[in-house]
This record gives structure tokens, sequence and C-alpha cells, in this order.
């Protein structure tokens, strides 16, 4: 990460007389601009090395970029610097923390195949033996001059070579199911784990770095969308009147009624407290018709257990909405913040006073 104390510490050489000097302001503002693009870079940069975990020190970076403006004092870049290193050092780690979690999933699939594999081939040199035993009492029949004796061997020797394919038949089925019984416990445990990144552990809607996640995509593939922001109305006061878990209830089943009746290929997440996020794939006219259906569905009362008493109470739920349409060239926080604008103008509208 380039030091800009370092930069603005240093003494430039008196250019040529024929040369105009720059002006320090010209050259602060080329240098913060440089700057704040590396931090931009980096940040995506990030996302596409660790996806699970880069699109937090993507939006750690972008908030350090915001705060760089022309009037910067070297008090605040060593803090931005310091800032940027912490949040990178941070990023390393759990970096390697997770893809350690991943390693280890496989490692233990691969350790269940050569654990089969070794019992097939102890089987088979078992077997083996078996066989060769048998094959030589097969030759030892020859010496015999006894037909009645013969027959006997031959029926004796039948039956235990039946014995031992049918046995082998059915270590081999045995083998195969156990092993089909290990790859699916470890391909649940793989999707349980990717359910725990992607997930809001409260709702099980789309977490926060999963809906960036798409929305990255989306821009990446150049693909029209729009971007609906949701903020339940007056959430605060049902937290205070009723408690918490009371709060958290509501949530769950506002979440479960935005999810059903959201279209299928629409992305739907929580975007922490109680903001709620639907990504959509048309454009600005077919999200406001999608919208106008889903708010008959969404907005109304809700029926809440208090935290005491287990009482059932109704509350009425709202919402302010914001939506935008991204454009090509917006970056994932353009987008994200003409929906915001957007969102708390609705709110603040509805706050005014009625005349």
């Amino acid at each position: 990460m380039i030091s800009l104390k370092k930069y603005l510490d240093m003494e430039h050489e008196k250019p040529p007389a024929t040369q105009r000097d720059p002006e320090p302001a010209e050259i602060l503002a080329a240098t913060l601009t440089s700057y704040r693009a590396i931090l931009l870079i980096t940040g995506t940069s990030s996302v596409r090395a660790c996806p699970p975990i880069g699109t937090e020190l993507q939006k750690q970076l972008a908030e350090l970029e915001r705060t760089i403006s022309g009037n910067v004092t070297p008090e605040l870049l060593r803090e931005i610097e310091q800032k940027a290193e912490d949040h990178l050092e941070e990023w390393g780690e759990n970096s390697a923390a997770y893809l350690k979690s991943k390693a280890d999933d496989v490692k233990e699939l691969l350790l269940a195949l050569a654990r089969t594999a070794q019992s097939i081939g102890d089987r088979d040199n078992r077997y083996a033996s078996q066989l060769s035993a048998f094959t030589t009492r097969l030759h030892s029949i020859g010496d015999l001059e006894d037909l009645t004796q013969i027959r006997a061997s031959l029926v004796a020797g039948a039956l235990e070579l039946k014995g031992y394919v049918d046995q082998m038949t059915q270590d081999s089925n045995s083998l195969v199911n156990q092993l089909k019984t290990e790859v699916s416990d470890y391909e649940t445990k793989l999707k349980a784990a990717e359910e725990l990144v992607i997930r809001d552990e409260l709702t099980g809607l789309s977490n926060r770095r999963n809906v960036e996640e798409r929305i990255e995509l989306r821009i990446a593939k150049g693909k029209a969308f729009c971007i609906a922001v949701l903020d339940l109305d007056k959430f605060k006061d049902v937290n205070d009147k009723y408690g918490h878990l009371a709060g958290d209830s509501l949530l769950k089943l506002f979440a479960a009624e935005l999810r059903a009746h959201s279209r299928a290929h629409d992305t739907v997440g929580r975007w922490g407290g109680d903001e709620f996020i639907i990504v959509l794939d048309c454009d600005l006219a077919g999200a406001n018709e999608q919208l106008e259906r889903t708010k008959k569905w969404m907005f109304g009362e809700y029926k809440i257990r208090m935290a005491i008493g287990n009482v059932e109470v109704k509350v009425p739920v709202t919402a302010s909405i914001g939506l935008a349409q991204w454009k090509s060239g917006e970056s994932l926080q353009d987008v994200l913040e003409h929906a915001d604008n957007s969102m708390y103008t609705e709110k603040g509208l509805k706050k005014k006073p009625k005349r």
C-alpha cells in the first residue's frame, strides 16, 4: 500500500525554468486520486481472489476511499493508511482460515476414498489366496481314481467357488454403498458450510455478502437489473414496546412474505438490521410493477408473540422502499447509493406532518 505521508513529505527537485512549477494543490489532488483508485482496485481484486471473504474487504476499502477528499491532513492520511493495512491483514488471515476449512473437507473426502480403495485391495488379496487354494485342490482331483470321489470333490469345489463369488459380490456392494454414504455425507457438509456463508442466520434470506456478490456478477455481465432497498417503518417502536425477541419474530415473518411473493429468479436478502434488499432482473418499469404486486402481500398486520407471557399481538407493518436501476459504468457502490437515497427520500416524506 502506498504511503501518502511519505510522498507528501518528499522534497521535489525544482523543474527547469522553461517548465511551469506544478501547484501543490494539483500534486495533492493527483496523488489522492491515485490512492483512491488503488483502494478500489485492491478491493475488487480481493473479491476475485476469495469471493466469500473479499467482499468485506472491498466494502471496508470503499469506505476508506470515500473519506478521502480534497482537504486531507497528514494525520488523516496516516489513520487511513493504518486502517487499510489492518483490513488487508485481517483479510489475509480470514481468507487463509476459509481456504483451510475447504481443504480439510476435501482431505476428509479423499481419505474416505483411500480407505475404500484399501478395503477393496485387502479383500482382493484375501480372496486371491482362497481361490489359489481352491485351484490347487482341483488339480489334485486328477490324481483320484474313484469316479464317485471325483464327482464329490467337484461338487464341493463348485459350491465353495460359488460361495467365494457370492461373498465377493456382497462385499463389493457393501463397499460401494459405504463409499456412496461417505461421499453423500461430505457433500451434505460442504453444502451446509456454503449455506452458512451465504445465508442470513435469522431470516434464512441471502446475507449482505451474497447479495453483493450477485450484484457484482450482474455488473460483470452487463446485465440490466434494479435494486430495491426496504426499511421497515417504526421497527424500533416494536422492539421498545414488545422486546427484541418479538422484533426478531417480526423480521422472520416479513422475510418469509418477501421471499414467498418475489420472483424465483430475483435475489432477496437481508441487508442488515431491519433493512432488506431485492435484486430484480428487469428494468425500472418492470421493477415498479413487481414491487406493487409484492407490497399487497408484505404490508399489513403481522401476528407476533411477546417475549414475556407468550402473548400474541398484531403489529401493522409498512416499509420505505428505495428503487434504482443500474446503469452501464456504475459500480456496486453507485447503484446502492442511488437506492439508499431514494429510500431515505421516501422515509423523509412519510415523516412530514400532515397539513
